[in-house]
């Protein structure tokens, strides 16, 4: 791990380890990708300004999301199949995320269940939850949450629908996988991955094991999801669900300013301005785009947290000067789960915080609370009064 110094080699490195089809469902979007693509292309165009001749010494990145302190201002973002990355994928990234200081978030759509992360980590996460049609099946996973002591539930509004992502379906993405003669290759060419799947027994969404049959065959799941995915979801629901948690709920999916109102106002106890990592409106604008008019409209009454597109210490403090509280990590966790397991997912950690640190220097500030619209010397992608 030591020889991996950026978030690309990481990734460079997943790719050789994982198979294909697990590789490909991290590192694609929907449709055209154009969206994917622009989460990360658009930080480009966003320049710092560079002070000099400033004290430097006793720099901090420490900060607090939802009131808890975290080390730097970033959380792990829910990632399905995260535990075909690697065998126990969530497991090993909410421990390293719980030894760093930083909220681990577990997908509905998990190979390791709610309880198992519980069982191996000993700080509350984040659980992120997906309203279905089937109310009872929601009360029982928010009911779960609890008991596992969450401690915040991210509510993602932007899947009702099922965005078509064109690699998954040529892929026959599935877990646990089909054993086809191209994937028996796969695994012959990675054998690292499958001694590890060998020795675990999380194979498949733990989480809806058993609740519905066909689980294991993405075919059968798209229907699934098709026919319990709630298409009728609206603010409403915010009410409900935090009255059966209990606790703090982050809306997730928020991408134009009007919806940010209306989370907010619905009970929402932050947002995250979100495209679901370009995975299912294509052509809708990249989070970094949008990011400084949801904070005009809502980021004196609630955090903003944003996602899509981060890949360095670099485009987290850029988020930051726009006015992101912070980010939430996904394909940069995925890259380190693949790469390497639990220590995988710490050297990320490791090189966004060395990025971060001393970027923000180099900046002239030495308290990330500090950074703000006056670090940065040009905005290609909004002219806006006060850049």
């Amino acid at each position: 791990m030591d020889r991996v110094l950026t978030i690309a080699d990481m990734k460079a490195l997943a790719r050789r380890k994982v198979p294909k089809q697990f590789f490909d469902y991290v590192d694609s979007g929907a449709w055209t990708e154009g969206t994917y693509r622009a989460n990360e292309d658009d930080f480009k165009k966003v320049s710092f300004r560079q002070r000099v001749a400033v004290n430097m010494e006793n720099r901090t990145i420490a900060s607090t999301i939802l009131g808890q302190p975290v080390s730097m201002p970033v959380a792990v973002a829910p990632v399905g199949f995260l535990g075909m990355q690697s065998a126990d994928g969530e497991i090993k990234a909410a421990r390293a995320a719980e030894k760093f200081g930083i909220p681990f978030t577990l997908s509905t759509m998990s190979i390791c269940s709610i309880e198992d992360v519980a069982e191996n980590t000993s700080k509350p996460f984040w659980f992120q939850l997906y309203v279905m049609r089937d109310r009872d099946f929601v009360n029982r996973l928010i009911d779960r949450a609890k008991a596992a002591k969450c401690s915040a539930l991210v509510l993602t509004m932007d899947l009702q629908i099922l965005g078509q992502r064109h690699k998954d379906l040529r892929n026959g993405m599935s877990a646990p996988p089909k054993f086809t003669p191209k994937f028996v290759f796969e695994m012959m060419r990675k054998p690292g991955w499958a001694m590890g799947m060998l020795g675990t027994n999380r194979h498949t969404f733990r989480n809806i094991a058993g609740h519905v049959e066909g689980t294991g065959d993405l075919s059968k799941l798209s229907g699934w999801t098709s026919s319990q995915f709630d298409p009728t979801l609206n603010w409403r629901d915010i009410a409900w669900i935090k009255n059966r948690f209990g606790g703090p709920v982050i809306v997730k999916g928020i991408l134009d300013p009007e919806d940010a109102r209306l989370a907010v106002e619905n009970g929402a106890d932050a947002i995250v301005v979100s495209n679901h990592g370009g995975r299912q409106l294509d052509g809708a604008p990249s989070t970094i785009r949008v990011l400084p008019d949801i904070v005009d409209a809502v980021g004196e009454k609630t955090e903003v947290l944003m996602d899509g597109g981060i890949r360095s210490g670099q485009d987290l403090l850029k988020a930051i000067a726009l006015g992101a509280r912070g980010a939430l990590l996904g394909r940069t966790i995925a890259f380190g789960v693949g790469a390497g397991g639990e220590a995988g997912v710490a050297r990320a950690l490791e090189i966004l915080r060395k990025e971060t640190d001393v970027t923000m220097a180099l900046m002239g500030e030495r308290d990330i609370h500090n950074v703000g619209a006056h670090n940065i010397y040009a905005n290609e992608l909004i002219r806006r009064q006060g850049f």
